[in-house]
Parts: structure tokens; sequence; C-alpha cells
């Protein structure tokens, strides 16, 4: 999808494929760095399969930074409606609450109590810990590309009902019919094809199950995303442009994201880390802000 390079922080490793120097980032300055990482990427979202090489180093290289409170890799999200009652979390979450509240208001959407649920593109897994612990399915299995991820998840989250396992969005390892809802969060947009990800998504889903998806698209990008998912055979029960939650989750998350890469990032990546965490000014914030972004989720069941 076109919208690909506004997280574009894995370009460090994109830099490194098409043998650029890491002097770049540190003397050309952040504007002339901010445009050849968009250069890149450009590059790279006209080559799925290169786009999914660079994502899957990208990720692998983030597994390496053992950084024990660092288990989320959302943009987060933040209720605008006063009528609405507070999350209740416990303390030990807390800090995580912006991040939580949107699995909450994806993954939230249906009834997940005593179901078999399956999350592709399980990240760092607070996600998947925080649906198995507060939306009591039966069973989680949170899937990703990255083995070393994978490994720091089944470490970090002793959680029972909760398992992590490698392997491909666009591949999926399970058998027909296996889960009663799939769970995708801003994950979508580093996979080489989101249609033979969302054919995969519906052929691992139980007629009737449900698909929880939130990710970030270019406005021309989504009318062709809702296309994929009638192809798919799934059918969309809700649809929401959420950018304004994200976009005030991400300036009330500023201070803390900035001092985390302050504390825990070489200096010659952190110009590239704060576009990667959407910090306020980042390319994809500003995005977010003028309306070039758009933060959509969708609810979806696959026909019976």
């Amino acid at each position: 999808m076109g919208s690909a390079w506004h997280k574009c922080a894995g370009l460090h490793k994109a830099a490194s494929l098409i043998d650029i120097d890491r002097t770049f980032f540190v003397s050309g300055g952040a504007k002339a760095q901010g445009r050849m990482l968009k250069l890149l990427v450009s590059v790279i979202e006209k080559r799925p399969a290169l786009r999914r090489r660079v994502w899957q180093f990208w990720y692998q290289h983030l597994a390496g930074y053992r950084i024990s409170n660092w288990t989320f890799m959302n943009y987060g999200y933040v209720c605008r409606n006063d009528a609405h009652s507070p999350l209740l979390l416990d303390q030990s979450d807390e800090s995580d609450r912006c991040c939580i509240q949107l699995y909450h208001r994806v993954a939230g959407a249906v009834d997940l109590e005593n179901q078999t649920v399956l999350e592709v593109g399980s990240g760092r897994g607070g996600g998947a810990s925080y649906v198995t612990r507060y939306l009591k399915p039966t069973s989680l299995t949170g899937i990703d590309f990255s083995g070393k991820v994978v490994e720091l998840c089944n470490r970090t989250h002793r959680v029972e009902n909760l398992t992590f396992v490698q392997g491909d969005a666009e591949a999926l390892p399970f058998d027909n019919a296996s889960f009663d809802a799939v769970v995708n969060v801003e994950s979508s947009h580093c996979y080489g094809s989101v249609p033979d990800f969302l054919k995969e998504a519906a052929r691992v889903l139980r007629p009737g199950g449900q698909f929880l998806f939130a990710d970030f698209r270019s406005p021309h990008d989504i009318e062709p995303l809702k296309q994929s998912f009638d192809d798919a055979g799934m059918t969309l029960l809700d649809e929401e442009d959420i950018s304004a939650n994200v976009v005030q989750a991400m300036e009330w998350e500023d201070e803390r994201k900035c001092s985390l890469i302050q504390k825990h990032i070489p200096g010659w990546l952190c110009s590239v880390f704060r576009q990667f965490a959407g910090v306020q000014d980042s390319t994809v914030f500003n995005s977010f802000k003028n309306g070039s972004l758009k933060y959509v989720r969708f609810v979806a069941t696959k026909s019976v």
C-alpha cells in the first residue's frame, strides 16, 4: 500500500540494503534525512517482496532492544467522547494506557470471551497480552514474521492461554476455519500483499467469524482496501476514521517517547526512531494532522 513510508524508521535497514553509508544519518540534517528516507521507501513500496524483507529486517533489529517496559509499538488511541467511562486498568498497565486503548477499541468491538483468537502481527506482544488478560478468550495465538520477537514475547508474556508463533501473514500456518476472530492492529502496511493477507485471514476464520482491523492509509488507498475485504469473502460491518483519536494519543505520549528514545537509542539513530515513534513534527504525525494519512478501524465478518 502507498502509505507505509510514513512509518519510516525501518529505513535504517533499507539504507543498509542499498549501501547508503551510516554517516548520512549523522550529517545531512533532519530535513535532508527525511527526504532521503521518503525516497527510499517510495522505491521499496513499488517492490512488495523488498518491502516485506525490509520490514522483517527492521523488526528483527527492534527485537534486539531489551527494554523491559517496551511491549507496544502502536500510536495509541484516546477517547474524545467524555460520555464514555474510562477504561479500567491494573496499575501495572497504566503506563501503556494509550496503546492499550487502541487495542480495546479494535478488539473490544465484539465479545471475545470464550472465543479462539488469532492476532496477526503481534509485535512485542503487549496487545495480545492485554486481550488475553482482559477480554478473556479461550485462547489467543500471536503470530509474527520475526523469529527474534516471537522468542522475546514467549519469554516476556507468561500469560495463561497465550502463545506466540513465527509465521507469514500472507501464508498463515493454520488449518481452514481455525479461529473465531482475527485481530490485526497497525501491521498490514508492512505486508507485501494486503489482499493475500485478507484472503488468508478469511480462510482461517470460521464462518461468521470476526475480523478486527486497524491501520493507517493515504485517503486514496482506503476504498481499494475496502474492496479487498469483499474480494476475500468478508463483509464490512463497521468502519471508523479514528485519526483524531490517534493524534491526541500521539500528543499525550510525546514526552514519554522522546525520553525513551533519548535514553535507549544510539544518537545516530535517534532521528529515525523519532519518525518511527511518530513524535510531534514527525512525518507521520503531521500527515495525520493535515489529513494526508487516515487511521481507520474496520470490523468485518466472514460470509457464512
